[in-house]
């Protein structure tokens, strides 16, 4: 999850910061970032479409000029022709309805997140399609690091 945060470090959205990795057999295959699309300017220069307009968070996704951590993971794997079927996905965030939609498609495996969205339905159809849900707790896992225990790497 470390790597997800410093991902997240990248992203050009004004409202929040996500981070995308995608792991298979012990290997990150692909990384994303909340943000406008290549060659296109910044929410950071231009200003936030979402914001402006008074949308809330979890609402009407197709209303920002920015793609999710999650899809730009996705894309950057088909871009490169890595194969994501089976993989994990590890996100600072849990993915929205669309990303979700996505991440089915995949054939994403599991799906390890730290924070949570306010999207219902994205959570029914993960759970319906199978995908291993699973909320990171970090200030737990600092906790076990501190005491010594078990040294089980993530992916």
């Amino acid at each position: 999850m470390d790597i997800t945060h410093l991902v997240a470090k990248r992203s050009t959205c004004l409202r929040r910061q996500v981070g995308a990795i995608l792991v298979k057999d012990k290997k990150i295959l692909a990384t994303g970032y909340n943000g406008a699309p290549a060659r296109l300017d910044h929410c950071l220069d231009t200003g936030c479409l979402r914001k402006e307009r008074g949308i809330p968070s979890g609402e009407r996704h197709e209303l920002c000029r920015g793609l999710h951590a999650e899809q730009n993971a996705i894309i950057q794997a088909a871009y490169h022709g890595v194969e994501i079927r089976g993989a994990t996905l590890y996100c600072t965030n849990h993915p929205c309805i669309i990303c979700s939609k996505m991440i089915i498609n995949a054939g994403i495996e599991r799906i390890v997140y730290e924070e949570g969205y306010a999207d219902s339905l994205a959570k029914t159809m993960l759970k319906k399609s199978g995908i291993k849900l699973e909320k990171y707790n970090r200030k737990s896992e600092e906790s076990r690091r501190l005491r010594g225990g078990d040294q089980k790497p993530l992916f």
